[in-house]
């Protein structure tokens, strides 16, 4: 039973501590959308995502309402668009008119975010998946609401370095696509290793193959909630530190879990996960870095910070796992820095470089975030990056992602405004080496001796 007490503490974490429910995203399969009639194809995922998401805005808003908590997203993601476009799609610019439907379900249903204009990649790539990759810069440039994501890696198969060369020149169009509005595609379209089925956040948000018709999974937040209650814990040893964030994750996670289980009886459509990440704001105190500093240390990025994070995570994996039967998704702490004002300053400061960040996401949920990097960064050293980081994935057995926004015309010591959530960032210096030649070599990278478990 749920005490005075805690409905109080609630409210408290809600009012004052930036506690939220950061989305509800409807998974939906377009697996029976399949034809090789493009139009007729585009017909049905428009019909298909508006018929199920038709009430989903509605009913996020009426339990924020009644329940008192604020719910900030409502959004959809959908089947990887390379599966479903397949047979129709002849060109890159038939899959652009899909990129266009799945915007206009978007607008249609009021959702802020579709994800899943995605392709799964980390093996090999068919014709379709290609056609899909080379359409994404003109589709994110000439759609709002549409998020994209490509799995370049994993650890049962290795990193496709074929993907991983294409997608740096991808990301370097997709910036120039979007120049005029400071590069913002690219803040659309993330790159993952071993990445989960039933992701709700975006942009690397899709619908795997293995899930149901429609699914209703939630993404709950909370840096706010736990800096705040560390400010009081100046005296605890570590033990004591990771039993207080665990308890406090706990907390947390039983608000996403409630709402989680009222949406899908609301909308008539199964409960999947609920994923427990800590994810930032551009909001004052809803930091991770503050977590960090809390803990001691002077800024995100000082020497301890990734052992201050590999304690964050962890226990912030134990406590969600007690409060939900199911926890999916990422599930962790996110260190994107423009979404978070503390990991900004610390980047500002100079304490915090892409490869302290890099460090860092060996023990986080996700990756290389939000950083936006000069505009004339060669192709080939994002692709680099995006092998880095590929590797930690696929050694670690982990989720690692890429974001990175290559901000045409703007060099380090210059911002990019992306505005509401995105919020900005600093221009980040990259590493000044040549990798070319490494990226030019091609193939497959293979997969780790422990990945043969069978």
């Amino acid at each position: 039973m749920i005490t005075f007490d805690e409905v109080k503490e609630t409210n408290e974490m809600i009012e004052h501590e930036n506690l939220d429910v950061r989305t509800i995203t409807i998974g939906i399969s377009l697996l029976d959308c399949i034809t090789d009639d493009l139009d007729k194809l585009n017909k049905n995922i428009y019909n298909k995502i508006t018929d199920i998401a038709h009430d989903l805005v509605k009913t996020g808003n009426d339990i924020g309402k009644e329940f008192g908590i604020p719910i900030v997203n409502k959004r959809i993601s959908v089947t990887p668009i390379a599966l479903i476009g397949g047979a129709a799609c002849k060109t890159s610019d038939d899959f652009v008119t899909i990129a266009k439907t799945l915007d206009a379900a978007a607008k249609t249903t009021g959702v802020n975010f579709i994800g899943g204009y995605s392709a799964l990649v980390n093996k090999g790539m068919t014709h379709a998946d290609e056609l899909l990759i080379r359409s994404i810069p003109r589709a994110l440039a000439e759609t709002e609401n549409v998020c994209s994501s490509i799995n370049l890696g994993a650890t049962r198969t290795g990193i496709n370095m074929d993907g991983v060369k294409l997608m740096g020149e991808i990301i370097k169009e997709t910036a120039e696509y979007t120049k005029e509005n400071n590069s913002i595609g690219c803040a659309k379209l993330v790159v993952f290793c071993n990445a989960p089925d039933d992701n709700p956040f975006m942009a690397g948000a899709f619908h795997g193959v293995t899930e149901a018709d429609a699914i209703i999974n939630v993404g709950v937040s909370g840096p706010g909630v736990v800096k705040s209650v560390l400010s009081h814990c100046y005296d605890l040893d570590f033990g004591e530190l990771a039993e207080t964030i665990k308890k406090t994750a706990f907390k947390i996670t039983r608000v996403g879990q409630l709402v989680a289980l009222e949406a899908s009886k609301r909308l008539g459509i199964p409960f999947g996960i609920v994923d427990l990440s800590l994810a930032p704001t551009p909001a004052i105190g809803d930091s991770i870095a503050d977590i960090f500093e809390e803990m001691g240390l002077e800024k995100a990025g000082a020497p301890g910070t990734t052992a201050a994070l590999a304690m964050l995570n962890d226990q912030v994996k134990k406590g969600g796992v007690m409060a939900s039967s199911y926890v999916g998704g990422l599930s962790g702490a996110f260190i994107p820095v423009s979404e978070d004002q503390g990991m900004i300053n610390a980047a500002e400061a100079g304490s915090l470089t892409i490869e302290k960040l890099e460090a860092m996401t060996c023990v986080c949920s996700v990756g290389l975030d939000m950083i936006a990097i000069p505009g004339d960064t060669p192709a080939s050293t994002i692709s680099g990056i995006i092998a880095d980081e590929m590797a930690i994935g696929m050694i670690n057995a982990k989720t690692t992602a890429v974001r990175l926004i290559p901000a045409v015309g703007k060099s380090v010591g210059d911002k990019v405004e992306f505005g509401g959530l995105l919020g900005y960032a600093p221009i980040m210096p990259v590493n000044q080496f040549s990798c070319e030649k490494f990226i030019g070599r091609g193939g497959r990278i293979p997969a780790p001796i422990h990945s043969f478990k069978n």
